[in-house]
């Protein structure tokens, strides 16, 4: 059984023996990393300030990086990513930085052939902020101690530990969020746990989680796209656990990563700010929260509060997710989703706020709306009013640039999996009766109007195509709801629709001739629509079929204007 180590004296002394992690060299051994920890604290001791940011690739370099600062000092801020704008914002908050950053920000190198003794750190001055997107949407800086930090560690270690003990740990998250700091590098390093590389790619992980006893650190993200064709048997019992963090872990995406896997995740609920609150075990169904050790929790206003040594002080700290007790399972809880415009994507917090922000500072946008798209992949989409508003006359070649133009505009601040993905353009945005802008209103606008069809046959008097039903068409909303059916009106219209696509017809609309509705259309029906056009009459003939029979027919009399 490895050592337990406080947080403030992992780098004291030197414990020959004790592995700390891989590095692309090899296994760093804890003297060795000691070695590293001095060579950056003598770095950190001779630079002026007392703020710096990190920013490293390499796990085990920034652990050392992160030590060596504390022992220094410093107050150490952690940016998300290394984004010009990232970078750009710890610019006017820090005195410099170190790691993998551009030249232009001259990053601090640590100091060689270091010697010298360490002295415990005291956990009651020193400091980590971290960001977040706080209520306004503006980056939010949150201060944790170090104390917070060891209480929190000290609970993951009571409550999971056991399970864990001889396991290396792997990780698909990122050491510079909370999540990944807690459960790759400071767990681990007080555990005695080995630290291994980031990996990113599924064939990479079985290989790595095959080679001894394992502890995995993923996300809803990473675990939602397991593929089954990889050899996750060869893991035979190595994987002790499966942690999930960041974002709620869909059920499925549970039962599959069990099954794969052959370990049931264990999915853990918190903040940045509040630090870990919850854990749940994916054995069986919906299973309920229960607190970390030391996490006392109570319903305000229909809110979760808690109150943990996670926390700066004693007081209740009240969040945003909506929450009900447990009846049947003592002191444990459900959530029942968040209360505010703070949305996570793949496990990215991301605030609706403070993008449709930046977005109404560019100078062609209106007036704009931010929203999620549900499906197996949740997306953020845009409504956009352009300035001026003539988004009526657009064709795709100008929606397209200007979608790229506005992508383009949040690429200094948002990576690619927090800007909107898709757009609509709108000469204004959907009212309700009460002047009100809804969600449902907006996100029907990227809902299809029409089918993706396939054209079969096109001339100049007859076309042939299929238009495969989906669910999801506007045109099955509120027509018999209780069994969807495509509606009459929608059919001819399409059959209209397409005409004009195939064929050079007059403008005007005369009337209509031997209309017959024989059999119902419904989600997941595929129809063929066989299209008649004679010039000399002008006349439009259509005809809906399927496998099901026919199920519409007539023709339709145009006139010039």
């Amino acid at each position: 059984m490895a050592e337990w180590i406080a947080l403030t004296g992992l780098a004291v002394s030197a414990l020959p023996g004790r592995i700390v992690g891989q590095a692309p060299e090899g296994a760093v051994d804890h003297p060795r990393f000691r070695q590293q920890v001095l060579g950056w604290q003598q770095a950190f001791a001779r630079a002026p300030g007392s703020d710096w940011a990190l920013y490293f690739e390499d796990t085990l370099a920034f652990a050392a990086a992160l030590l060596g600062a504390w022992h220094a000092g410093k107050r150490v801020f952690l940016g998300g990513d290394n984004l010009p704008a990232t970078l750009d914002g710890l610019r006017l908050r820090v005195d410099g930085f170190a790691g993998d950053v551009p030249a232009a920000y001259r990053p601090l190198p640590p100091a060689a052939g270091a010697e010298g003794t360490l002295l415990p750190l005291d956990e009651d001055q020193l400091e980590l902020v971290v960001f977040t997107s706080g209520s306004t949407g503006a980056p939010s800086a949150i201060v944790k101690r170090m104390r917070q930090l060891t209480r929190e560690v000290d609970a993951l270690q009571a409550a999971f530990g056991e399970q864990l003990e001889g396991a290396q740990v792997h990780g698909t998250v990122s050491h510079q969020h909370i999540y990944g700091l807690l459960f790759r590098v400071l767990w681990p390093l007080a555990a005695g746990r080995a630290i291994q590389p980031r990996r990113f790619f599924h064939e990479d992980l079985v290989s790595a989680l095959a080679q001894g006893p394992s502890v995995l650190v993923a996300t809803p993200a990473h675990l939602k796209r397991l593929p089954e064709q990889l050899d996750w048997s060869s893991l035979q019992g190595r994987l002790r656990a499966v942690f999930s963090s960041g974002g709620p872990l869909p059920e499925e995406a549970a039962v599959q990563a069990r099954a794969l896997l052959g370990v049931a995740p264990t999915e853990v609920f918190g903040s940045s700010e509040t630090g870990g609150i919850a854990w749940r075990r994916w054995s069986a169904g919906q299973p309920q929260w229960h607190p970390l050790p030391g996490v006392v929790w109570r319903i305000q206003d229909g809110c979760l509060a808690v109150s943990s040594p996670h926390l700066v002080d004693d007081a209740w700290w009240q969040t945003q997710d909506r929450v009900e007790a447990d009846a049947e399972a003592g002191h444990s809880f459900r959530l029942l989703g968040r209360a505010d415009r703070i949305v996570k994507i793949e496990e990215r917090r991301v605030s609706l706020d403070a993008l449709e922000h930046q977005l109404r500072a560019h100078p062609a946008v209106q007036d704009v709306r931010v929203l999620v798209l549900p499906g197996a992949r949740e997306q953020l989409a845009a409504v956009v009013v352009p300035q001026p508003a003539d988004a009526a006359g657009w064709d795709d070649a100008r929606r397209r640039r200007q979608a790229q133009a506005l992508g383009a505009h949040l690429a200094s601040s948002h990576d690619a999996v927090t800007r909107p993905r898709r757009w609509r353009f709108v000469d204004e945005l959907p009212l309700n009766a009460q002047g009100k802008v809804t969600a449902a209103a907006l996100a029907a606008l990227f809902r299809p109007l029409f089918p993706t069809v396939q054209w079969q046959q096109r001339d100049a008097e007859a076309a042939v195509l299929q238009l495969p039903l989906e669910a999801d068409l506007i045109a099955f909303d509120g027509h018999f709801p209780q069994a969807k059916i495509l509606p009459g009106v929608v059919q001819l219209d399409w059959a209209i629709h397409y005409a004009r696509e195939a064929f050079a017809m007059p403008p005007r609309f005369a009337r209509m001739d031997a209309l017959k509705f024989q059999h119902v259309a419904r989600p997941g029906d595929c129809l063929q629509l066989t299209l008649g056009w004679n010039a000399a009459t002008s006349v439009l003939s259509f005809r809906y079929v399927s496998d099901h029979g026919v199920h519409a027919s007539g023709r339709v009399v145009f006139g010039d204007a």
